[in-house]
Order: structure tokens, then C-alpha cells, then sequence
């Protein structure tokens, strides 16, 4: 195996969070490697279906929520280049009193972090997006609410981070993190790639990875599932979500309409093979015709999956690795797609030396000592 020359940092994967988080480290001055398994945003961060709603997001997460969506609004200045960032406004739909009640608790949280979040019956709710049905019984709703073309990361990623000196190895699956002096000995079948600091970005990996430093790691996996119809006629405004099972509808500017979340697929993650459930995706589309009936008339053309890990208590993993001196963990957050960009620069914030505009998620709390046996 072949050694590099040694880099201020080098970012153990290369989804939204670790390109985030490198390419705020390289415009403070730092030479930084990113390390990928596969290809950049070619994994959770490219298959998710792009919505940025502050609604789903936990009570914690909503200045954070809030924040990105300005920084995913503002890619043109830090990212170089436009996503297809549409701020809609979004409503979220209950269809039973007792989905209204859920509804009105988990927003008043919301709204009690910030969030501006109101509560609108259907006639009200009709008229800010006519295409609804007559049945949701009250809705919330979020004018911050939009969506950004998850497709375009990665491209969107490469070259920011190439313009600004950042080396990048995609293909180049990590095998191992070791301390080598005051240094780190990233192992991988191409070499060993040495570095001052490391941050370890590595998605629901993060597991294995942590066992790399003898800490045991849980966290929880969706298989989330996305349909894309063929181009349809003006229908939607805003986007369309279900209080109860997280399911989404959105036109995009190209006139397809985006169906994402809801009834999940099922995955081997050690043989890294997903499916499509014939069941849950026929309940998916038929609830996307109960809230919105023009959605009878639409084709189905495709529908993917992705693998999405996060904590168990929903909330990111963003701050120094505990005991180990200059290693960072960045990662495992449900719908990181949303708050990716801001807690990726507040870790790079933190690393150069400077107060982070909002408190990170110390990893700490969800680590445990392995047993030795």
C-alpha cells in the first residue's frame, strides 16, 4: 500500500453532510481529502425526493431546518451554482379528528421553536391549493415549506469542491481509521491517506466506523420510497404532505409530480440490496389520489428507493468523537437532505476555530463502549 502526502483533514464520506462540511473547511484555508465509496451524493443525498419541509422536522431541528432552507435558497453564492431551490409553501393534511389532534400537537411544538406554522380548516386549505379533496378535516400550513433537486448534488458538489482545491476520491471505500503518531491512517485498497483531523461522515456506516474506535453504535434505517409520474398539466401549487405516514406530492417546474415517503421498502443493508413492495406502492399512490384527485389521472414512470439512517431520537450526531483528538463525527439524521447544509458548515465552523452559529449535537450521547470479550 501506497501512503499520500499528509492533509490538514480528510472527510470520510461523501454525501451532503461531509461535502458540506469539506467544502466550508477548504474556504477556511484547509487542504482537504474526501473519501467515497461509491460516487458523491450517489447514495441517501441523491435519492431522496428533494423535499425541504421545516413541518417534519423535530421541535430541535426547526432553527436548524429554518436556516438551511435559506442556505439551500442562497447555493448560487456558496455552492456556485443553482439546484432548483422553489420555496411553495407547504400544507400538511388530517384526515380523521384524531389526526387532527396529532396534528395539532406535534405543530404546536413546531411553532413553539419558531416555526411559522398556522392551522387552516379546508376551505382555507383549498384555496391556497385548490387540487385538494374535500376530505382532510384540518391541515397545517408552512409558507418556508419548498423542495431543491436532489439530483443535482452531487454534479453540484463535484465542482465546488474542485474549484476549491479539494481533492476528491470517489470509488474509494474506507477500510479502517487508525492513530499513526499525532496523525490519522485512513486505510483503503488504493493506499493509505494520512491526515492531521478526520471527520466521519459516513451515513447509517457511521455504526461501522465507530466500532473502528471501540464504540458501539445503534441506529435506525427507512427505506424510503420515491415515484415519479410522466409530465401532467398545472396541478399542484404547494407542496402535499399526510400527517399520518410522512407521505409527500410536489410538482416540479418540469411538470412531473414527485411521491415520496410514506409506506417504506424493505432492504438487506449487508448485501446492500433494496426492493419495492408491490403492496406498500399501491397504498402510497392510492393515498396520494385520496388527498388529491388529479392524481387519478396521473402515470406512474418509475420508483426508486433509499437508504436513510438516523438516532434513535431523530436528532444528528455533529461534534468532536469522544477521547480521540481531532476526530468528528458528522452524521445520522432523518431527512439530513433538509438541515444538510447548515449542520455540515457548523462542524467545519467548529473545526476552524470559530463559535458556531447554532449549537452542535454532541456524538456523546448515543456512544457506548464495546465489550471487550
Amino acid at each position: 500500500m501506497t501512503v499520500s502526502d499528509t492533509y490538514d483533514i480528510a472527510v470520510v464520506g461523501g454525501g451532503l453532510l461531509g461535502c458540506t462540511a469539506a467544502l466550508h473547511l477548504a474556504f477556511g484555508g484547509m487542504r482537504v481529502v474526501v473519501l467515497e465509496a461509491k460516487a458523491l451524493c450517489r447514495q441517501a443525498s441523491g435519492v431522496n425526493a428533494g423535499t425541504l419541509s421545516i413541518q417534519v422536522k423535530e421541535a430541535e431541528l426547526i432553527p436548524y431546518a429554518m436556516r438551511s432552507s435559506e442556505l439551500w435558497e442562497a447555493a448560487p453564492e456558496w455552492l456556485g451554482v443553482d439546484v432548483g431551490f422553489r420555496r411553495l409553501g407547504g400544507l400538511t393534511l388530517a384526515f380523521t379528528d384524531t389526526e387532527a389532534e396529532m396534528l395539532k400537537e406535534r405543530m404546536a411544538d413546531r411553532q413553539a421553536a419558531g416555526a411559522p406554522i398556522e392551522f387552516v380548516g379546508i376551505n382555507r386549505a383549498r384555496e391556497i391549493e385548490p387540487a385538494l379533496s374535500d376530505r382532510p378535516v384540518l391541515a397545517s400550513y408552512c409558507p418556508l415549506d419548498g423542495y431543491s433537486d436532489s439530483t443535482r448534488a452531487g454534479k453540484a458538489y463535484r465542482g465546488a469542491l474542485l474549484r476549491n482545491g479539494v481533492e476528491l476520491r470517489e470509488n474509494t471505500p474506507v477500510t479502517g481509521v487508525e492513530r499513526d503518531g499525532v496523525d490519522f491512517a485512513i486505510k483503503t485498497k488504493s493506499g493509505v491517506v494520512k491526515a492531521h483531523r478526520v471527520v466521519l461522515a459516513g451515513g447509517l456506516w457511521l455504526c461501522d466506523i465507530m466500532a473502528w474506535f471501540g464504540f458501539r453504535l445503534t441506529a435506525e434505517c427507512r427505506i424510503n420510497q420515491v415515484s415519479v409520474t410522466a409530465r401532467m398539466g398545472p396541478t399542484l401549487r404547494t407542496i402535499v404532505g399526510i400527517a399520518n405516514g410522512f407521505l409527500s406530492l410536489k410538482q416540479v417546474a418540469n411538470g412531473t409530480v414527485l411521491i415520496g415517503g410514506g409506506w417504506q421498502g424493505i432492504g438487506d443493508l449487508e448485501r446492500g440490496g433494496v426492493e419495492v413492495v408491490p403492496e406498500n406502492f399501491t397504498a402510497n399512490i392510492r393515498l396520494a389520489k385520496y388527498a388529491v384527485p388529479a392524481m387519478a389521472d396521473a402515470r406512474v414512470v418509475r420508483t426508486w428507493l433509499g437508504i436513510e439512517g438516523h438516532s434513535e431520537n431523530y436528532l444528528p450526531l455533529v461534534g468532536p468523537l469522544p477521547g480521540v483528538e481531532g476526530a468528528y463525527v458528522l452524521g445520522l439524521v432523518r431527512g439530513g437532505y433538509t438541515i444538510g447544509p447548515i449542520v455540515g458548515k457548523l462542524l467545519a465552523e467548529a473545526i476552524l476555530g470559530r463559535e458556531p452559529e447554532l449549537p452542535l449535537f454532541d456524538p456523546a450521547r448515543a456512544l457506548r463502549p464495546m465489550v471487550q470479550a
